[in-house]
């Protein structure tokens, strides 16, 4: 069964040429609205599927649409109308090929259209003759060295940000608290009262989470959507090929920035590590172009990295310096985007790569250590754990310990990913209204602050002062010289409170105490994850791995109190790793990055990466990591390393589509004009040895984009004017309108053209990858994710177009 799917637009990046047109009503069109990727309207012949695409297998309805593919041109498709063409005689309408045939896809017709990225470069002629230029130059290595110059910059400037962010929430989450432990004490003077009224401080607490927090969400769901979360699934989509809307724009990241803020302030469970990430990339992707879209200024720099290849490369750089400067881990940085983010990678990309996460993190070093007044750089990062008073050891009977707490990490990681989910579902199903966002970021909000008002009245935790692991320790129904160790987790940020659990001496909690702060931080952390406010799931992860395996030990010592290898923090920092990797189902750059946090031995790093193994091992064998059920959940259409199992044994003209749209190597403009309102595909094979006009008949020349097309018209380099534009024709012509190519709206009618020609010969790529029919579709799967390819021409023996397979062509139907 066939399912219509309409195209759904999602930016004005996107071109928007699926509005009826004037020509389409020349030439006799439905002046119904264009669609694509499987639309099979049986009222409209020139709409109808050749029957070639790929196999239709029921029971997924997770296709993601991909406005790449070309279809048209099969002589064997029901007849259409075709556009005059140049060499026609008087524009008749010539019925020999059909034309504008939409294939078909079993597709969900919910299911968001993403576009694909350009990560091919263009080798065409302007592009070999920049580089025939460059040889020639007295600096032939400028451009390498402003690449280092511009990884730098991105290092500096993203360290800026982190400090500004960290600096702000230090300052008002200070005042906040202060003022609630002023409030307490006010309201709750003596030690012996059993009538003292927590009524006033539960109302100025609500207030201070709720304000905050309404803010935040308001400016995330009104102003810029894209901002909602880490950020760090779109950031990861962006590096695999897919155009994510509004990612790196500047005004994302001032809601971003703002987001966060207002988020931790609020009090939240959540944190400012994740969200840095996709601060950086946003920098990186600013830097590198030397322009802004958004304020319409050309800064006339960097025009040379102005395509989709470069800037890849430079969004890396600016995550991987997001990652360093929240953590203080510059290595630990640099592997975090190899083993989560990136999906292309060569060996010049990790040194700039870990010069920029080296220059992040020791900008935030100087500039916060000022802050901080201190006389050496001691400041590693925001994610500030602190550092063991004695070296960490184990023993090797301790190794199935670690082991067995990996396994509760990964178990309870896989219920969190899976209850999250659910919640999430819930959440774009029954919240669809943006008021209705705003509004449960701040009842969430508030349910934490009820909660945590709850824990601190009805338990009874009271430890002497001394060991008190906040600034402002709150006595609260406890003694003289005592303070209120449940408010202690809850009277500071979620960074602090991992802080006090990892370094906290032994009986600082009670049981009782820990066992229900889990449970509560646990609900907390999976309900706030998907509002709609800018906030990361790394403190929250950790927090709640810290206290249960800080309670895992006590109940143990508990029992055996003879163990007296069970030091709390030991088990504590354990734990937060297992529960890291049972979330987000990382191992090697998790482990660095606490490594490099918490300032432990190298020789621990055996029981780090013993848990976080183990934790990933079990919670793979439920379900996916966080980012990457996020991924799916939106239905991004990510390529995995390997391809689906459901691919194995298939060959190329299974999965291709067909019939093809083509371009011969000199055509009419009209027909391009025609042709790009009518479709919104974004490349177009090149043939010529075109018998008549079968152009689906070619031999094939090259590729050509739909962009390069639009700028073609737009500039007018027709054949007949060659002589005045030739001169000045370069491949910065196409560079200075990147990245938001102009529609084919904006492109005037050709009506005093009708007859202009357009050689495609220096603009077109010569060189486009092919493949045969009946070459396995697991060996093209490889060629198309290792090349970062968005179009893959299948030929057949006379080098003749047989389809095209895209990005959506890979994705399980």
């Amino acid at each position: 069964m066939d399912d219509r799917e309409t195209l759904i637009r999602l930016d004005d990046e996107t071109s928007d040429d699926d509005a009826p047109t004037a020509a389409q009503k020349e030439m006799g069109q439905s002046s119904k609205p264009i669609q694509d990727f499987g639309v099979n309207q049986s009222e409209d012949p020139s709409c109808s599927s050749s029957g070639r695409g790929a196999p239709r297998i029921s029971g997924n309805n997770h296709l993601i649409d991909d406005d790449q593919s070309l279809l048209l041109g099969n002589n064997t498709s029901p007849i259409a109308p075709e556009i005059p063409i140049n060499g026609g005689s008087n524009g008749n309408i010539n019925n020999s090929e059909p034309i504008f045939h939409l294939r078909s896809r079993t597709a969900a017709a919910s299911t968001p259209n993403y576009e694909s990225l350009d990560y091919e470069v263009c080798e065409n002629t302007l592009f070999q003759e920049e580089e025939r230029k460059r040889l020639t130059e007295r600096f032939s290595l400028r451009k390498d060295v402003i690449r280092w110059i511009i990884f730098i910059q991105i290092g500096i400037i993203t360290a800026l940000i982190a400090c500004t962010i960290d600096i702000i929430i230090e300052e008002l989450s200070e005042r906040k608290y202060t003022f609630l432990f002023n409030a307490v004490q006010k309201n709750v003077p003596l030690s012996d009262s059993s009538t003292g009224d927590l009524v006033i401080p539960y109302l100025y607490w609500l207030l201070f989470s709720i304000l905050p927090v309404a803010f935040g969400a308001a400016m995330v769901t009104y102003i810029e959507p894209i901002t909602a979360g880490s950020g760090i699934p779109q950031v990861k989509s962006y590096l695999n090929g897919v155009k994510i809307p509004r990612i790196v724009r500047i005004k994302t990241l001032a809601v971003k920035a703002i987001g966060v803020i207002t988020s931790v302030v609020g009090g939240l469970a959540g944190g400012k590590e994740g969200p840095m990430i996709h601060a950086g990339a946003v920098v990186a992707a600013g830097i590198s172009q030397g322009k802004s879209t958004t304020f319409v200024k050309d800064f006339r720099v960097f025009k040379a990295f102005r395509d989709d290849h470069e800037k890849r490369d430079f969004v890396l750089g600016g995550g991987a310096a997001g990652v360093s400067a929240a953590f203080g881990a510059p290595i630990g940085g640099m592997l975090f985007s190899l083993e989560e983010a990136a999906s292309f990678w060569n060996q010049n990309l990790i040194w700039r790569t870990l010069v920029a996460s080296i220059i992040s993190v020791f900008t935030l070093n100087i500039v916060l250590s000022a802050y901080h007044g201190l006389n050496d750089f001691t400041f590693t990062g925001l994610f500030n754990l602190g550092k063991f008073d004695t070296p960490l050891k184990f023993d090797y009977f301790e190794l199935p310990i670690f082991m067995i707490l990996g396994v509760t990490g990964g178990l309870l990681g896989a219920a969190w990913n899976s209850l999250n989910t659910k919640i999430n579902k819930f959440r774009k199903r029954f919240i669809p209204w943006k008021i209705g966002k705003v509004i449960e970021a701040v009842v969430v909000a508030m349910l934490g602050v009820t909660l945590a008002c709850l824990m601190i009245y009805f338990i009874n935790d009271c430890r002497p002062l001394g060991n008190d692991p906040t600034n402002n320790p709150v006595q609260l129904f406890c003694e003289d010289n005592e303070y209120n160790a449940v408010a202690a987790l809850w009277f500071q940020t979620p960074e602090a409170t991992v802080r006090s659990l990892f370094h906290d001496p032994p009986g600082s909690h009670k049981i009782l105490t820990l066992a229900l702060f889990t449970v509560v931080y646990y609900v907390l952390s999976c309900a706030t994850f998907g509002l709609n406010v800018s906030l990361g799931v790394f403190i929250p992860t950790a927090l709640v791995g810290a206290a249960w395996g800080r309670l895992l030990a006590m109940l143990t010592y508990y029992m055996f109190p003879q163990a007296e290898f069970l030091h709390p923090g030991k088990y504590a920092l354990i734990g937060a790793a297992a529960n890291l990797g049972g979330v987000l189902r990382m191992t090697i750059s998790l482990s660095v990055i606490l490594m490099e946090t918490t300032g432990v031995e190298s020789s621990f790093f055996f029981p780090l990466i013993i848990a976080l193994i183990t934790a990933k091992w079990v919670g793979d064998y439920f379900n996916e990591g966080i980012y990457d059920t996020q991924i799916q959940v939106n239905h991004v259409p990510m390529l995995t390393w390997e391809p689906l199992p459901q691919y194995k044994g298939l060959k190329a003209h299974d999965i291709l589509s067909s019939p093809v749209v083509c371009i011969k190597l000199r055509d009419s403009a009209h027909y391009i004009y025609k042709m790009l309102k009518k479709c919104d595909h974004n490349g177009f094979p090149v043939v010529d040895n075109v018998h008549g006009d079968r152009r689906s008949e070619g031999r094939v020349c090259g590729i050509i984009l739909r962009s390069q097309l639009i700028v073609i018209l737009l500039k007018s380099l027709y054949v007949e004017n060659k002589r005045f534009w030739l001169p000045e024709t370069s491949i910065q012509t196409f560079r200075d309108v990147y990245p938001r190519y102009p529609s084919i709206k904006s492109v005037r009618k050709l009506d005093d053209k009708i007859n202009y020609t357009v050689d495609l010969s220096m603009f077109m790529n010569p060189s486009p990858v092919r493949v045969n029919p009946h070459d396995s579709v697991p060996r093209i799967f490889q060629i198309f994710r290792a090349l970062g390819l968005r179009h893959l021409l299948v030929i057949n023996n006379e080098n003749r177009i047989a389809g095209i397979i895209t990005r959506r062509d890979f994705i399980y139907k």
